[in-house]
């Protein structure tokens, strides 16, 4: 067999397959690069992945992530699960993407919702309602999977995943905490990420209790009695005093007006 010679002028050989492949293989081990499974190319597979975060929904949410296999969801759809490895690398990406598109929904519906030419506390009852009613009015799958797996850092460490989308999620209460203490309205003694925390903390009890015990509650009755008891820590103290002195002062003005 001939012997591959290198030319004097010191240029190295054209690196072959194996060189290339071992180069690939740093890269992806250093971060340099990940690989990429196929995207949706037509109408057709689009439909495929809507299909499989579909079912991937009910499965989740009917089983948890550590008892959900791609098996049972390729099963049900009636493909193979090759097939469901074409658009996902795995269950922990399928999970986390399952995720994210509820997470997608929440936040579009509360941010297309909100009603923005409404006081304050109008705005707060919205959101408190909005929050029980799309966590728990599908049933709690879905919210059993976010509040334990989606937060556990377990083997899939499936909490590193969701806390963008958590932050992502919060960010329409944060704008309305930070325009109630603009306008006065809310307490501006206290950062608005303990104010954030002092909202969604209670309602996440309850979403757990909810969850756990699997005892139908009452949607409404439940954000009523949450929104005032909350507004109440919420509020800047006095201000709904010094709201109804401003309003009296305004009717004796008119009255004052109307007489003249």
């Amino acid at each position: 067999m001939a012997r591959t010679t290198t030319p004097r002028t010191g240029a190295r050989p054209a690196a072959g397959k194996g060189t290339q492949a071992v180069r690939s293989a740093a890269a992806i081990q250093n971060g340099a690069a990940k690989p990429q499974r196929r995207a949706p190319a037509s109408a057709k597979s689009e439909q495929r992945v809507r299909d499989i975060l579909r079912v991937g929904r009910e499965v989740f949410s009917e089983r948890g992530y550590e008892r959900s296999t791609t098996t049972e969801i390729a099963q049900r759809l009636g493909i193979s699960e090759a097939t469901v490895f074409t658009y996902f690398r795995g269950k922990r990406e399928l999970c986390v993407r399952v995720i994210a598109d509820w997470y997608d929904e929440i936040t579009g519906t509360i941010e297309q919702g909100l009603p923005r030419d409404t006081p304050v506390r109008t705005q707060f009852d919205f959101f408190v309602h909005a929050h029980l009613r799309l966590f728990l009015g599908h049933g709690t799958g879905m919210c059993a999977l976010v509040l334990s797996e989606g937060r556990d850092r377990g083997p899939a460490d499936l909490g590193d995943a969701v806390l963008p989308l958590h932050r992502r999620y919060t960010a329409p209460l944060m704008d309305l905490l930070a325009r109630g203490q603009a306008g006065g309205v809310v307490r501006n003694d206290a950062p608005l990420r303990l104010l954030r925390s002092l909202v969604l903390g209670p309602m996440e009890h309850l979403l757990w209790e909810t969850v756990s015990t699997r005892k139908a509650i009452d949607i409404d009755a439940q954000a009523r009695a949450m929104s005032m008891l909350l507004w109440s820590a919420l509020a800047t103290p006095g201000a709904e005093l010094a709201a109804l002195r401003t309003l009296r002062g305004a009717v004796e003005r008119s009255l004052d007006q109307a007489r003249v």
